[in-house]
């Protein structure tokens, strides 16, 4: 608590005791001052009345001389200016200039109000006398006729004399409440101020951890009951801080424990955090609150912070950083607008999956050739007429196996080559409704067979895609080929729209339709549903796993759909432009 918290409560009582102090000082000379004036004007019209009965006795033509000294004389007797005026305005005595010499008073305000009403009151600056003055006129009447206007007036400046000095015995007892006040104004605010201040101050220890910190005050108000929750507060903050410590250091340990390596960024790519698997990995550090590109300086790890930043979602990317191979997980935290980057080493992963590949590449490759072989010498010996029947069976079964290895074998060369690092795609604009119309004459017969037709719905407009004719034909050619085996009855219906940037086809069969337990995994190589049935139609499992190596390489995207007993669907989109991993 700053002191200037003080200083405000006691600014602000000393303020309005000021103010209101000099409120009360002005009202009062207002009020002092008008009680003055009504006073001397009662004192004057007093006067005047009973000095109108005395001049009424005394000659007023040809003895204005005796009138004009009696008020003189009058006048300096009661410190007052006496004024006799004729109906007319003339000026018949007064007790302070020579009647002669005075100019008419008929227009004068309180002239006028006397002899209209009987009585008149006026304050102003006196023509004569140059000072400000109290006038108060009485008319003097005999017999229901005025014969003159008496007048007396009063200087202000003694008026003025007596209120400064109320004024001044007022301002002096104002001024003994008021330090008086401020006294009070002293020890209220420190009263009020004290308990504050010893909150302020626990704050200021909490904030520095000291959760030991405890407020006791005991004045049974609602500044206790604020310290007492204050105290429970500290207790309760007291608990947080040592289970949130406890967390910090398992979640340290877990950290350096961690094989991964683990990097977070800032808003602005600034490094919050490095763990001591990553700085094994890269071989370097990079100091917290640098930018981390200024040490780790991979192409592939840029692209995918600024895509995080932009998208504001979580992305995986594959990289190679210092001949390593790295999958990087970056999660986007929105909250606090930070990238965790989690780096998975997977450089042996992919030698193996690069043995492996090449080891079913050659033995592909060394199996296609006796395949093809044992396949003409099975129907060569088939066209012998000296076969039995017994022979022509086992002849039969050899033959079926061999084309289903054949078959085995050519799947996994093309999945081994789409599998490759960069695989090599003939783009070209492609018509899909074109190109589906040209697989299905391939199965025009096993169609026929089954006595059903292929329901193909597209609008006329739909634009082609960029992609590779071949690698896409093999993609309906798969999806066509399964929806014909597995569909008994009913039929099979081919739909294509446009959604945005993309192509979407859906190609639905009226099949056994697929468990949902087995939805996420039909794309995995060898992986089938039915496998007696699979194994009667001759799939090898690696279909659909095709499928899906094609469209991911032509930046799309494949699901299926299905209800037991009622078929399945599966929704292939498309980009409309190039694939952007495919550009030239």
């Amino acid at each position: 608590m700053k002191r200037s918290l003080f200083l405000k409560i006691f600014g602000g009582y000393l303020l309005l005791t000021i103010v209101l102090s000099g409120l009360i000082v002005l009202i009062s000379s207002y009020l002092i001052r008008n009680y003055q004036i009504e006073r001397t004007a009662r004192e004057l019209k007093e006067i005047a009345i009973v000095l109108g009965e005395r001049t009424l006795g005394m000659p007023s033509e040809g003895g204005g001389v005796v009138i004009d000294r009696f008020v003189k004389e009058t006048g300096k007797k009661i410190n007052a200016r006496i004024t006799l005026v004729a109906p007319d305005g003339r000026v018949i005595a007064d007790s302070e200039e020579d009647p002669a010499r005075m100019e008419n008073h008929r227009l004068r305000i309180e002239i006028s109000q006397a002899l209209e009403g009987g009585t008149g009151r006026f304050l102003r600056v006196s023509d004569t006398l140059g000072q400000e003055m109290l006038y108060i006129a009485v008319a003097v009447e005999r017999d229901g006729k005025t014969l003159y206007v008496l007048r007396t007036s009063k200087f202000l400046r003694d008026i003025k004399t007596v209120s400064r000095e109320l004024n001044l015995k007022i301002s002096f007892v104002t001024a003994i409440v008021l330090v008086a006040a401020l006294i009070g104004a002293f020890i209220f605010t420190r009263t009020i101020y004290r308990p504050i201040g010893e909150l302020s101050a626990a704050i200021k220890r909490v904030a520095g951890h000291d959760f030991n910190t405890r407020v006791l005050l005991k004045e049974q108000d609602e500044l206790k009951e604020v310290a007492d929750s204050f105290n429970d507060m500290t207790d309760e903050m007291q608990g947080l801080f040592t289970d949130l410590t406890r967390q910090k250091e398992e979640l340290n340990s877990i950290i350096s424990s961690l094989q991964e390596g683990l990097l977070v960024l800032d808003g602005e790519e600034r490094v919050l955090l490095m763990n001591d698997s990553l700085r094994n990995v890269m071989g370097r550090d990079v100091e917290v609150g640098r930018p981390y590109w200024e040490v780790i300086r991979e192409p592939a790890l840029n692209e995918l912070v600024s895509r995080v930043h932009v998208e504001k979602h979580n992305l995986v990317g594959e990289m190679t950083i210092d001949g390593a191979v790295f999958l990087c997980s970056a999660t986007y935290l929105s909250s606090r607008e930070e990238i965790v980057l989690v780096f998975h080493d997977i450089t042996e992963i992919r030698k193996l999956e690069r043995i492996k590949s090449d080891f079913v590449l050659n033995v592909s490759h060394e199996l296609r050739t006796p395949l093809t072989s044992i396949k003409g010498f099975v129907e060569t010996m088939e066209a012998d007429g000296t076969l039995s029947e017994e022979q022509r069976h086992y002849l039969t079964i050899i033959k079926r196996n061999t084309a289903r290895l054949i078959n085995v074998v050519t799947d996994l060369l093309t999945l081994s080559r789409l599998e490759e690092k960069s695989p090599v795609l003939e783009l070209e604009p492609v018509d899909i409704r074109d190109l589906v119309e040209r697989v299905l004459k391939i199965f025009e017969e096993q169609i026929r067979v089954k006595g059903f037709s292929v329901d193909v719905r597209a609008p006329r407009d739909l634009p082609p895609v960029m992609g590779d004719a071949f690698r896409l034909e093999q993609v309906f050619v798969n999806l066509l080929d399964n929806a014909i085996k597995y569909t008994d009855a009913g039929g099979i219906t081919v739909e294509m729209e446009t959604r945005g940037n993309t192509v979407v086809i859906f190609v639905a069969d009226t099949g056994p339709g697929i468990p949902s337990e087995h939805i996420d995994r039909i794309f995995e190589r060898f992986y089938v549903v039915d496998k007696s049935r699979s194994k009667k139609l001759g799939g090898t499992g690696l279909g659909l796993s095709i499928v899906k190596h094609i469209i991911l390489l032509h930046n799309g995207r494949i699901t299926a759909q299905s209800t037991p007993g009622k078929g399945a669907r599966f929704i292939v989109t498309l980009p409309v432009g190039d694939p952007p991993s495919f550009k030239a």
